[in-house]
C-alpha cells in the first residue's frame, strides 16, 4: 500500500508513455508501466530510475483480456485501487485511404478503440475506489473532424491516415460517452475523463518526424492525469487549450 497516488500508463516503454510515466513520477506518483513486452518495460524502468524515479514495469497487452485483467488483480493486492488510467497504447499504419481494408482497419481499432475500452471496463472497480480518479484518452489532432474538413496541415502524410484518424475519432467519443454515463452514476460522478492530443510529436510513431519533443507532448497528457476536483469532464484538449471535435 502507498500514499502516493497510482498510475497506470499502457505503451510505456518507450516515447510519449515512457515520458509520460517519467512526469508523473516525478510528481510523487508511483506508476505502473505496462508493457507488452516485460524486458523492454524493465529496460524503460532501469533507464528512468537513473533519472531518478523508480516506475515499475508490468506486463500488459491491451488487446489480451486475460493480460489486463491480470494487471488489475496486481494494482488490487499491490495498492487496492488506483488513480490515474493513461491510455497511452496506440498503432499506426499508413496506407492510402483507397487501399485500405477492413481487416486493416480493425487491427487499428483492436488496440486504439477496443483496448481502450476493455482497459477502462477492468479498471472501474479499482478507479471507484480512488478519491480523484483519472482517465486520459490519447488521441491526436487528426482525429478532429472539424479541423480534417477545414484542410488543417497537421504534418506527415494526410493521405495515409484513414484507420488512425477514424480510430482516435472514436476514441474520443468514447470520452465523451464516458463522462456523461459516469456523471450518472453515484460511485463514479468523481471520475473525470478527457481526451488529449500531444500534437505532432517526434516518436517512432511519426518515424520521428515530428516537430514537438515526447516532453512537450506528454505535458498535456500528465495535466489531465492530475486536474484539480473542479477540473473538466468529457473534453478534448492540446497545450493551448481546447481541441474541436
Amino acid at each position: 500500500m502507498t500514499d502516493h497516488p497510482v498510475a497506470l500508463v499502457t505503451g510505456a516503454n518507450k516515447g510519449l508513455g515512457k515520458e509520460t510515466a517519467r512526469q508523473l513520477a516525478a510528481r510523487g506518483i508511483t506508476v505502473a508501466l505496462g508493457c507488452r513486452d516485460i524486458e523492454h518495460g524493465k529496460a524503460a524502468a532501469h533507464e528512468l530510475a537513473t533519472a531518478g524515479v523508480a516506475p515499475v514495469p508490468v506486463r500488459l497487452d491491451v488487446t489480451d483480456a486475460d493480460s489486463v485483467q491480470d494487471v488489475a488483480d496486481w494494482l488490487e493486492a499491490e495498492f487496492g485501487r488506483l488513480d490515474v488510467l493513461v491510455n497511452n497504447a496506440g498503432t499506426v499504419v499508413d496506407q492510402p485511404a483507397e487501399h485500405t481494408t477492413a481487416a486493416v482497419m480493425r487491427q487499428t481499432y483492436e488496440v486504439n478503440v477496443f483496448g481502450a475500452v476493455t482497459m477502462i471496463r477492468t479498471m472501474l472497480p479499482l478507479l471507484g475506489t480512488s478519491r480523484a480518479p483519472r482517465i486520459v484518452n490519447v488521441s491526436s489532432t487528426t482525429a478532429s473532424m472539424a479541423m480534417t474538413s477545414g484542410g488543417t496541415d497537421f504534418g506527415g502524410d494526410a493521405d495515409m491516415r484513414l484507420a488512425y484518424s477514424s480510430s482516435k475519432a472514436a476514441l474520443n467519443m468514447l470520452t465523451v460517452q464516458y463522462a456523461k454515463a459516469f456523471s450518472k452514476n453515484g460511485t463514479l460522478s468523481h471520475l473525470k475523463i478527457n481526451s488529449a492530443t500531444p500534437g505532432y510529436t517526434a516518436t517512432d510513431m511519426t518515424r520521428h518526424r515530428g516537430t514537438r519533443t515526447v516532453t512537450e507532448g506528454a505535458r498535456i497528457i500528465v495535466d489531465l492525469a492530475t486536474l484539480p476536483e473542479d477540473g473538466p469532464t468529457g473534453g478534448f484538449f492540446n497545450d493551448n487549450g481546447t481541441v474541436p471535435w
